[in-house]
């Protein structure tokens, strides 16, 4: 089993890894030949958000090598936090040190009969000496049967799909409603509006946003003359809300991953979940995709 590749883009893993620390304790990385995937799959967190991430291999990584006897895949189990340091260091060298950084070199150890996943940090120094800063991640391999046992969840078929607005600016005002109420629902259509409400005994309150961008609007058939009444139905299904109750938390969790977002689109399956598509990158020419799980909370 060989593992090895150079970080490119330093900043783009930390900020990725920045987003999944706060879900999760450890988290699971999947490496393959074209793909780095990396998954929160524990239903013990908050809330129960998963979350299913894609990167591709050559938005990240350069002198990418990986090779073993699992069709050339590579699963390990880590720390979030431990991963999360070790890029810190090589994204943000200590302020007042002595050496740049030029490589950074991602690779597969062994160190004191424990598997490591080694982050080599190489930099020049001032008086222009070569330097060498290592930082090893504790991992544990996952096993090929254990590796085929990991699913996404299945959802159904989503009623609505919706790009949000900017997530750094629906994160203050989720800030505001979080302890008024541990249940937060999120509504949608499909005629670019969007709803994020609370309602409690003592306080109600809406949010509303509207002209969003919808992925699924059916383009316009000019060519046939249309049924006035088909018409009318289609345009009150339009503008039919569909919602979901979430938890505020796993909400506000979710929106951290503000820090790595260019476009997200949220698809509401009603009453049941919200999946979230935070993409790394233009979505034209993304780099990866972060995948959002968050369950629907049912009310008594």
């Amino acid at each position: 089993m060989r593992f090895r590749a150079t970080i490119e883009n330093v900043n783009t893993f930390f900020r990725i890894v920045q987003a999944i620390e706060k879900l999760q304790k450890k988290c699971i990385i999947k490496f393959s030949e074209e793909v780095m995937s990396i998954i929160c799959n524990s239903e013990t967190n908050d809330g129960g958000i998963q979350v299913w991430s894609q990167i591709k291999v050559d938005s990240l990584f350069t002198s990418y090598r990986i090779q073993s006897n699992a069709d050339n895949v590579i699963t390990m189990a880590l720390a979030s936090e431990a991963l999360l340091a070790a890029l810190r260091s090589a994204s943000q060298p200590p302020k007042g040190s002595a050496y740049e950084t030029e490589e950074i070199i991602m690779k597969l150890a062994k160190k004191n009969d424990h598997a490591v996943l080694t982050f080599e940090i190489i930099g020049m120094s001032r008086q222009g000496r070569k330097m060498r800063v290592a930082h090893d991640v504790k991992i544990e391999v996952l096993k090929p049967a254990d590796v085929a046992n990991l699913k996404e969840p299945m959802c159904p078929e989503p009623d609505v799909h919706i790009i949000l607005p900017p997530l750094q600016k629906i994160r203050p005002i989720v800030e505001r409603l979080r302890p008024m109420s541990d249940f937060l629902a999120v509504r949608a259509n499909n005629n670019g509006r969007l709803q994020l409400a609370i309602r409690t005994d003592s306080v109600s309150v809406d949010t509303e946003w509207r002209n969003c961008k919808n992925t699924n609007q059916a383009p316009s058939d000019s060519q046939n003359q249309r049924d006035p009444d088909a018409e009318e139905d289609t345009e009150r299904d339009r503008d039919q809300l569909f919602s979901v109750l979430v938890s505020t938390k796993s909400f506000f969790k979710f929106l951290n991953s503000h820090v790595v977002s260019t476009t997200t689109i949220a698809c509401i399956c009603q009453n049941h979940c919200m999946i979230l598509y935070v993409y790394v990158g233009d979505l034209a020419d993304a780099g990866g995709v972060l995948t959002f799980y968050i369950p629907g909370q049912l009310l008594d």
